[in-house]
């Protein structure tokens, strides 16, 4: 989401409709990538309880002159609670905050818990954990993170699974809107599919945008809190791609171009052993296990990839089968390439991270494995799908606020 919200990050072009967002593209010197546009949004604060994401952060958004200080390791209980004993500060004049709390509890691929979960906010299990602090409940901390910061927007994310936890989106929207008694105007949350998008994959996720409610000019508040919000209002972003033919055409009769298959990012890139990219050599060795598990099926290069889930090891999909396994890649099989699964760089361009974008980190201070690497890809919202919701508030901000 961060680098999705920073912009200045390469992708290929079919993932960028130059009918819509042609105003996008910074250049497109690159053989078959466009660069896009810097964002006018300026990153302050960021954290996680994965002090891996905080390597891979530093590494990354160095490149952006963002210090180390910006990115906090902690668990955002613990950060909430020090600020409310005067023992931490988080900064002030914030206009947009974003997060993505836990979602194994919701998650068609988890135990299924939602708000009774048994893990506690550091996620170890625990049963004697306060229920506020339980990991299916850390949405009511990112509440208590607006309180606190007072941001004109939020943008919460989740696994599209919440919709059938009975009365799940009912309760969080409820409890959204109460934060600093009120003052939010929740927008109706919203699915969107990653491939609608540009991104070659078949992920979706639920999305829950906030409004400060005094922040807003009297025209926007009245569109916004309609049932039905005018496109012109709209906070969501526009799609830019379809899968259903019927979902081909816009309603200002643009014709869009079909959702891009996973082959078109992985095509230009070396085998393993081939390659420069410490992301690009390394990739789970897990065995193929023949049976209808995850990670036992080869993506097909013609079609969108599947979901990359934050796993490793045996449930990351095979980039290639053997023919004696099923595989159905001729013409990679006749050229004698072996069975493998996806790489950590293959997992990450189908997320739409640019190559520049380091995952695998071998230095003398800071380490980033590969099995590391495969679960903060599969955590992170794709920075393309982010780029469109960062992109859409940016040129709708004058029209919302005063």
């Amino acid at each position: 989401m961060d680098l999705g919200f920073e912009g200045n990050f390469t992708v290929f072009k079919p993932c960028i409709n130059t009918d819509i967002n042609s105003d996008w593209i910074l250049n497109d010197f690159f053989n078959n990538k466009y660069l896009l546009k810097k964002t006018n949004y300026e990153i302050i604060f960021a954290n996680d309880i994965n002090k891996y994401a905080k390597v891979a952060w530093n590494e990354n958004f160095s490149k952006y002159k963002y210090n180390d200080d910006i990115f906090i390791h902690d668990s955002i209980v613990n950060l909430v609670n020090n600020y409310q004993t005067k023992l931490y500060k988080f900064p002030e004049h914030v206009d947009v905050l974003t997060g993505g709390f836990p979602c194994q509890d919701f998650s068609l691929a988890g135990k299924r818990l939602g708000f009774n979960s048994h893990k506690n906010h550091n996620g170890i299990s625990d049963s004697n954990c306060v229920f506020e602090e339980n990991r299916g409940n850390l949405y009511l901390w990112m509440k208590k993170t607006i309180e606190i910061t007072k941001p004109k927007i939020f943008i919460a994310e989740n696994v599209k699974g919440l919709i059938s936890i009975k009365n799940a989106i009912k309760i969080i929207v409820n409890d959204f809107s109460l934060a600093s008694n009120n003052d939010y105007l929740i927008i109706t949350p919203k699915i969107l599919s990653a491939s609608d998008y540009g991104i070659p994959q078949t992920r979706e996720r639920l999305i829950f945008i906030g409004f400060l409610k005094k922040a807003l000019r009297k025209n926007a508040y009245k569109n916004l809190s309609q049932e039905q919000i005018s496109l012109e209002y709209d906070p969501y972003p526009i799609k830019t791609h379809y899968t259903k033919k019927r979902d081909n055409l816009l309603t200002n009769s643009i014709l869009l171009p079909k959702a891009i298959n996973c082959g078109i990012v992985l095509a230009d890139l070396p085998e393993p052993e081939q390659s420069d990219d410490l992301s690009q050599r390394h990739y789970s060795k897990a065995k193929f296990l023949n049976n209808n598990s995850q990670g036992q099926i080869e993506v097909k290069l013609d079609q969108l990839a599947p979901t990359i889930r934050s796993e490793h090891h045996g449930n990351i999909e095979f980039r290639r089968l053997s023919s004696i396994n099923g595989g159905l890649n001729e013409d990679e099989l006749r050229r004698g390439l072996p069975q493998r699964r996806l790489t950590v760089r293959e997992c990450a361009r189908i997320q739409t991270f640019p190559d520049e974008f380091n995952f695998v980190i071998n230095s003398q201070n800071n380490n980033l494995s590969p099995s590391e690497s495969y679960k903060l890809i599969g955590n992170a919202v794709p920075p393309l799908l982010a780029y469109h919701i960062a992109m859409r508030l940016e040129h709708n901000w004058d029209l919302y606020f005063r």
